[in-house]
C-alpha cells in the first residue's frame, strides 16, 4: 500500500540496505523497497520494477537502485539527499515531491473468503458488526490508514484486529500477512490497499473475493481511492516532464502490466 501511505504522511524508516550502482550519466537511479511485492523487491519482480525498466528503456538509460524500506524518513533519506532520481509509487500531488501524471488509480478493497458469501459489503453494512475485521495499521492513531479511521468512526473498534502495514521485515513481503489471515480464518474480512490485495489474493490456495470499499469517499479526510504517480525532487522538473510524456505514450503497456499483477484499476 505504498501510494496512500505517502498521501497520509506515514512513510517511515526501519531498514536500510546499501545503495547499488552509481549515479552515472545515462543511469536512472530508483528509490525502491527491496522486500515489498507486488510493488518492488531486490529480485526485480514487482510491477514498479517492471515499470521502471520499461520507461528507462524508452529513455535510453540503464537502471540502478537505492534500496530502502518505505518507512518514516524514506523521502528524506533517499530523494531529498539526492541518492536517487525517482520513486515509482507515490500518491499523485504529494507536496514534498514533484509528481508525474498518475499511471493508475486504485482503491482499498474488502477481502473475504469466496465461500463465505460476504459479497456486497460496505463500510455501513450491519454484517460488519458480527465479523472480525482485519485492518492495516500504522501504529500512530493520528496517522492511521483511512479504513482504520472509518471503522473507528462507526464504533467497530472491538471487531478490529490490526495488522501492521510494515510487518516483520525479516519475512518476505511482510504486508501480505493480512491477506494470509483471511485465508487462515483468523479474520472474516480484511480491508486492504487494492494492489496488495489483488496480487496476494490471486495466489492464495483458498479462493478469496475482493471488492472495492464503498463509499469510496467516507469523508474528505478519509478517501478510499488514490491516484498513483512517480515522484522526483521538486527541483527536477525536467525529469518529471520526461517521465510524464512516457507514461502517456506507454499507457496501454502500463495497463497491461498492472492487470497482470491483478491491480484493481478504477
Amino acid at each position: 500500500m505504498r501510494g496512500p501511505v505517502a498521501a497520509f504522511g506515514i512513510l517511515s524508516l526501519a531498514f536500510i540496505t546499501c545503495a547499488e550502482g552509481g549515479r552515472a550519466k545515462g543511469t536512472l537511479t530508483v528509490c525502491a523497497d527491496p522486500n515489498n511485492l507486488p510493488f518492488s523487491n531486490r529480485a526485480g519482480e514487482g510491477f514498479e520494477n517492471k515499470l521502471v525498466s520499461l520507461l528507462a528503456k524508452d529513455m535510453g538509460r540503464d537502471v540502478s537502485y537505492v534500496w530502502w524500506a518505505q518507512r518514516r524518513g524514506y523521502v528524506r533519506n533517499t530523494l531529498n539527499e539526492e541518492k536517487c532520481d525517482v520513486w515509482p509509487g507515490v500518491a499523485a500531488g504529494v507536496e514534498r515531491l514533484a509528481t508525474t501524471r498518475p499511471y493508475y488509480r486504485s482503491t482499498y478493497v474488502f477481502v473475504t473468503r469466496a465461500r463465505d458469501g460476504l459479497a456486497g459489503l460496505t463500510l455501513d453494512d450491519e454484517r460488519l458488526r458480527s465479523l472480525t475485521i482485519g485492518v492495516q495499521m500504522i501504529g500512530d492513531n493520528a496517522m492511521n490508514t483511512p479504513p482504520a479511521h472509518s471503522l473507528a468512526r462507526r464504533g467497530l473498534t472491538q471487531n478490529v484486529r490490526g495488522y501492521m502495514l510494515y510487518g516483520d521485515y525479516t519475512k518476505p513481503n511482510p504486508p501480505a500477512e493480512i491477506i494470509q489471515a483471511v485465508a487462515r480464518k483468523d479474520v472474516d474480512v480484511a480491508v486492504v490497499w487494492g494492489p496488495l490485495a489483488g496480487y496476494f489474493a490471486s495466489r492464495s490456495p483458498i479462493p478469496l473475493r475482493i471488492e472495492a470499499v464503498s463509499p469510496a469517499l467516507d469523508t474528505a479526510q478519509y478517501p478510499m481511492t488514490f491516484q498513483i504517480a512517480m515522484g522526483v525532487r521538486r527541483d527536477n522538473v525536467a525529469l518529471r516532464d520526461e517521465l510524464d510524456s512516457l507514461i502517456e505514450r506507454d499507457a496501454p503497456k502500463i495497463t497491461t502490466l498492472l492487470t497482470r499483477y491483478h491491480v484493481p484499476l478504477l
